[in-house]
């Protein structure tokens, strides 16, 4: 017994032990926001205000010190997803996650991100302010790499801290505009499309005509395999950060806002992770002063602000990345044709590590177009060699220069010179300032291919009849600055005509755009609160009148009681994704009922990946309005020929089944939040367990739903379940009426570092449609309680 209690005494004494090691260590770990610290290579003291969620307000004599303080405070922060962000355009993540990320690794590394920064490098002018201050930035990441503390994620996947280079801030440019991309998802399956049904499928789809069709009986057509398409698209879904994916942004003139000055809003739409993408910080000179908003590894913002000028970005989503099918020599495999006659392939050998295994190495081959995908897809069937020409990497790269400019200017007319350099990514940027000026500008490098020749399906690389015939200068550019109807406006949407003809692109359906306009048009008397409840706002502009049209298809005499009653609700739906609508439910799985209907037999393996495609949700409301389409056939039935009705009539008494097993028998119960949840996932969170609930931050019930303005984006699939995957980056308003009380929100919160106060301490208010304040009043950010001091090591 003696000993059973001296054992049991033992057992509790290292419990404790175990407990308060742990939690010394969480204090020893977290960030450090006050005391004292010495840094290298600044020439005065920096004085660094951590306001009450954790924005760092760093005020410097000078702006050299200001970007080695930022670097230094932005490390402590966020290094994990530094580390992460570099990793993934120089094919380095097998290194740290294993064998699974190989193929991440190699599609990566052999798009040519790498080569072509190292390029853009080399011509950079060392003696340029964004030069400069990029290096100073980065001395100050790479001083807390050497003197601070090791976030926790380096020491459980056993990877060692590394100096970071400008190189690696262009590959994380590199990774954001491959993210923006959207072709190499969607040409490759309208090729296959093209190339496996016919001529008829692909021109519906791209709405090319809508009645008077012939429609041929097709039986066992051939099979839509994909592989390009859906590997890329899940290589995306893999990622341990963020992809980008969309936006809105708005800017309201002085004339229809009630204090009589222009009012700014932005929300980003960007992949959900943990940590959030954005970081925010405050920088203050005597002679600069910018409230940013930065990427890992970026030293100047993308979003920002200051007394003058309010700026933001949406997403253009114009088509800079097109497939090349090269025609190689058949006595020699390393040569390809040309016009001028056969050239040789420029061959890149590549190594990936693996952790625990042995080294792999891969082989590229690059034609003028761009390197060839075969070899960096796994399984692709075509045997054409198929190069991808994006560019990004085919042209001069001044996105330094850019973020420098933007977050520099004096003037719109100087903020418009630095957009105008912007190739790739193509950008919608967003500009209003303190003098009453707003402004939109498609950014990027814009081109034309020959008369009547489609980007969107692959082009003939041999003869040299579809090379691009022309760059179009950026004044050609839709874009506007002070518009007679007061009010700019961005949801990735069509643009206006470039020289008579809408410029191609996969642009998002109107849903966004229309609601936008709809709240923006008639109101002239506009406060911060209307805008804040506006960029919260989940009223569908398109979804009722969707949901009707499909009801009127709908045969009523066939019903039981509890369809009439799902029927009647759907019919009565205004469109408003709340916690509590059932709408919203029964309309989401009507859609994809509707959708697998009409869609599957033809695309089967790629069905998911079509109905979760842009190019689907602007094919929708013209589909369903329909009345002969060679879709409306199920191709898998010998001697029938299916139609309209048919399918919908299918599709509704499919859903309300469905809805009924899922959720029970009485209708009233199928309420949106028990359907959707989102969590904020961190990479080794996603491992699930313990590290789970350490790391992520979540589930959550949440309002919103795909296309409203609080976009809550989820993939539609045949589980009744949706997983919020992205949404709002963050929300910003800044009023210039009241300058120093805008404000914004992060969906979690502004560290990296898990035991962070400010690790997700914003989550609630984000869920909640709530904002904090963006401070810019000194006497304000003086009074925080967190002060950390940066002074010059020899003083």
């Amino acid at each position: 017994m003696k000993f059973v209690k001296r054992f049991l005494r033992i057992l509790l004494i290292l419990v404790l032990l175990v407990v308060i090691l742990g939690w010394l260590y969480t204090k020893y770990a977290a960030p450090k926001y006050s005391g004292e610290l010495e840094l290298k290579n600044i020439s005065n003291k920096v004085t660094v205000y951590f306001d009450e969620i954790g924005v760092p307000h760093i005020n410097a004599k000078n702006q050299k010190d200001a970007y080695v303080a930022l670097g230094y405070v932005h490390a402590q922060d966020r290094l994990w997803q530094m580390e992460l962000m570099r990793r993934i355009a120089s094919g380095r993540l097998a290194e740290i996650f294993g064998k699974d990320l190989v193929r991440v690794d190699q599609f990566f590394g052999g798009l040519g991100i790498e080569e072509a920064a190292e390029k853009t490098i080399k011509g950079l002018d060392k003696t340029s302010k964004s030069y400069m201050l990029s290096q100073a930035y980065l001395d100050g990441v790479n001083q807390y790499i050497e003197e601070g503390k090791t976030p926790i994620e380096f020491y459980m996947v056993g990877v060692n801290k590394e100096k970071y280079t400008i190189k690696d801030m262009y590959n994380v440019f590199g990774y954001m505009s491959f993210s923006f991309a959207v072709a190499h998802k969607i040409d490759p399956l309208l090729t296959e499309i093209k190339e496996k049904l016919g001529d008829s499928y692909l021109q519906e789809l791209m709405s090319s005509y809508s009645e008077n069709l012939t429609i041929n009986k097709t039986y066992n057509p051939k099979k839509i395999d994909a592989v390009f398409s859906k590997t890329v698209s899940a290589i995306m879904d893999d990622l341990p950060v963020s992809p980008f994916i969309g936006s809105n942004s708005w800017v309201i003139a002085p004339e229809k806002t009630k204090n009589g000055k222009v009012i700014f809003a932005n929300d980003p739409h960007i992949a959900f992770a943990q940590p959030s993408v954005w970081y925010q910080n405050h920088i203050k000179t005597p002679d600069y002063e910018i409230y940013g908003y930065n990427i890992a590894l970026m030293p100047f913002p993308l979003l920002g602000h200051n007394r003058e000028y309010a700026y933001g970005l949406t997403m253009l989503a114009n088509d800079d990345l097109n497939f090349y099918i090269e025609k190689e020599n058949p006595d020699n495999p390393l040569e390809y044709q040309t016009k001028e006659g056969f050239k040789k392939y420029e061959i890149r050998n590549k190594t990936i590590k693996i952790k625990g295994e042995a080294d792999t190495t891969y082989q590229v081959k690059v034609s003028k177009h761009g390197p060839i995908m075969n070899g960096l897809i796994e399984h692709i069937i075509d045997e054409r060699p198929i190069a991808m020409n994006w560019i990004y990497t085919q042209l001069p790269n001044e996105m330094l220069e850019v973020s420098y400019g933007i977050s520099h200017s004096k003037s719109l007319n100087d903020f418009r010179s630095y957009v105008a350099k912007i190739h790739a990514p193509g950008l919608n940027v967003m500009y209003g300032d303190a003098k009453d000026n707003i402004g939109w500008f498609s950014s990027a490098k814009l081109y034309q291919l020959r008369d009547s020749l489609s980007s969107k399906t692959y082009l003939d690389g041999a003869s040299g009849n579809d090379e691009i015939v022309e760059f179009l200068p950026f004044e050609e550019n839709p874009q506007a600055i002070n518009p007679p109807r007061n009010y700019v406006y961005s949801a990735n949407h069509q643009p206006d005509s470039v020289r008579g003809k809408l410029y191609p692109g996969y642009y998002q359906p109107q849903d966004r755009s229309k609601r936008i306009v709809e709240l923006l048009s008639p109101k002239n008397d506009f406060t911060t609160k209307d805008v804040q409840k506006m960029i919260y706002d989940v009223k569908s502009a398109t979804a009722p009148e969707i949901g009707r049209n499909l009801l009127e298809n709908v045969d009523k005499s066939l019903l039981t009681p509890s369809e009439r009653k799902a029927y009647s609700v759907l019919e009565s739906w205004d469109g408003t994704y709340l916690k509590s609508s059932v709408g919203a439910t029964i309309y989401n799985r009507f859609l994809y009922e509707f959708l697998k209907e009409t869609y599957k037999d033809e695309l089967g393996v790629s069905f998911d990946l079509f109905i979760n495609s842009q190019l689907q949700d602007h094919v929708l409301p013209v589909q369903v309005d329909r009345e002969k389409s060679v879709w409306w056939d199920d191709v898998s039935t010998k001697d029938k020929m299916e139609t309209k009705a048919e399918i919908i009539n299918t599709s509704f008494k499919n859903t309300i089944s469905f809805l009924q097993n899922q959720l029970g028998e009485n209708v009233e119960d199928w309420t949106w939040n028990r359907v959707i949840s989102v969590e904020y996932e961190h990479a080794i969170g996603k491992a699930g367990g313990v590290l789970r609930k350490l790391f992520n931050v979540g589930p959550f019930e949440t309002i919103g739903g795909n296309e409203v303005i609080n976009n809550q984006i989820f993939k539609l699939d045949s589980t009744g379940v949706y997983k919020v995957n992205a949404g709002p980056s963050t929300r910003r308003i800044i009023d210039f009426s009241d300058v120093e009380n805008s404000v914004s929100i992060l969906p979690t919160g502004q560290s990296g570092n898990v035991f962070s106060e400010y690790y997700k301490d914003q989550t609630q208010k984000y869920l909640n449609g709530e904002f904090v304040k963006m401070y810019l009043n000194q006497t304000e950010i003086e009074k925080s309680e967190n002060v950390l001091v940066l002074k010059p090591e020899d003083l």
